[in-house]
């Protein structure tokens, strides 16, 4: 496997939805497979929110393990000796890709003057790297969460570039609920003196503590209460009895400070408020006259949508609603509802049952394709 930072710059850069042009636009991308001769066996796997572009090797930069490990590799689901697999850090990201932390044409930190980014923004970037290795259509495209939000304007807006597409845990638009957990996050990091109105890499800070209690509250909404309490209950962190005062007490509240403090090393500041407001301007039917099935009319690909029962950040009835877009449209769709206690994060976790419907869903996508 390729473990090796690879980077795609594009002198030309991109137009943005804003009507910014970002120029030149750096894509940090890892590959891993071989390409077959018709170049017919490429997917590309799309990251969440915090993810990178490291989905089945280990992050060079931070050490971290790969966060789909469990799926991508020779003979897993996702078989590295199969099919030719693509992941790209997003833009607006911090491991390669042009970011706010990145310097612009005049070498000085971009920081706020960074242009605001869509999810359309992303695919756009995706498209171009996909360009320059030279894949006309993509076996599938598959990604959780904001992950599958790329999905899903991949096949709304290159609908003839995609075979196959797999969405997890992920909805056509950011619900009210998100959008206030987001801007929670956001002032959290604003509120940081050490944000600097956005300048603190120029001035040698990081907003450490505001970052920390952002990665806490998105924490919250990625698990169950049930596996909260199956995890953690109500029992106390390294003591008998409670000790009056504010340290953490209980268990949960230790996680979720570690949880803070273990993301606020791998992660910029600015980059988290870039990437959760392009994931809240995302409404996918607005484009096309607020009808979520017109966004599927010109796909003629096959489709499945997968979504876990204790999911309530993109509950199954977002999935749901994908899915009954998708039949509307005509797209030969199937959906898949796992039921779990894990949460939203079950996409990342052990779930056979997930596992088994993506190796279903892939081989019977292979054999139509033959592959």
């Amino acid at each position: 496997m390729n473990t090796d930072l690879q980077t795609l710059r594009l002198d030309q850069g991109l137009v943005l939805d804003s009507g910014a042009v970002l120029a030149p636009l750096d894509i940090g991308y890892q590959t891993w497979g071989r390409l077959n001769n018709a170049k017919s066996n490429a997917i590309l796997i799309c990251h969440a929110l915090t993810g990178d572009q490291f989905v089945a090797s280990p992050n060079p930069v931070t050490g971290q393990a790969a966060w789909w490990d469990n799926l991508v590799g020779p003979g897993k689901n996702i078989d590295t000796h199969r099919y030719f697999v693509i992941c790209s850090n997003v833009l607006g990201g911090c491991m390669g890709t042009s970011g706010p932390s990145s310097k612009n044409p005049d070498g000085q930190v971009y920081g706020l003057s960074f242009p605001v980014i869509t999810i359309a923004d992303m695919v756009r970037a995706q498209a171009a790297l996909v360009d320059h290795l030279g894949i006309e259509r993509l076996f599938s495209v598959i990604g959780g969460s904001m992950g599958g939000m790329q999905v899903l304007e991949w096949i709304a807006t290159r609908p003839e570039r995609v075979c196959a597409a797999m969405p997890i845990a992920t909805a056509a638009r950011h619900s009210a609920q998100n959008i206030a957990f987001h801007e929670v996050g956001r002032q959290a990091v604003m509120a940081d003196p050490d944000w600097h109105g956005g300048n603190y890499l120029k001035v040698g800070a990081k907003p450490t503590k505001g970052l920390a209690v952002a990665r806490m509250a998105a924490h919250i909404t990625y698990l169950s209460d049930a596996a909260l309490h199956r995890k953690f209950g109500r029992r106390l962190q390294n003591r008998d009895e409670v000790a009056f005062g504010f340290d953490a007490d209980f268990q949960i509240e230790s996680y979720l400070r570690y949880q803070g403090s273990r993301f606020v090393d791998r992660f910029d500041a600015n980059s988290y408020l870039y990437i959760t407001r392009a994931m809240d301007y995302f409404d996918l039917a607005a484009g096309y006259n607020g009808r979520l099935s017109e966004a599927f009319q010109a796909f003629k690909g096959r489709a499945c949508v997968v979504s876990f029962s204790s999911d309530w950040h993109y509950p199954p009835a977002d999935s749901r609603h994908i899915t009954r877009a998708m039949i509307g449209a005509g797209v030969e769709v199937s959906a898949f509802e796992v039921e779990t206690d894990k949460g939203h994060d079950a996409f990342l976790l052990d779930e056979p049952e997930f596992h088994d419907a993506m190796a279903g869903f892939l081989a019977a996508s292979a054999a139509d394709q033959g592959l």
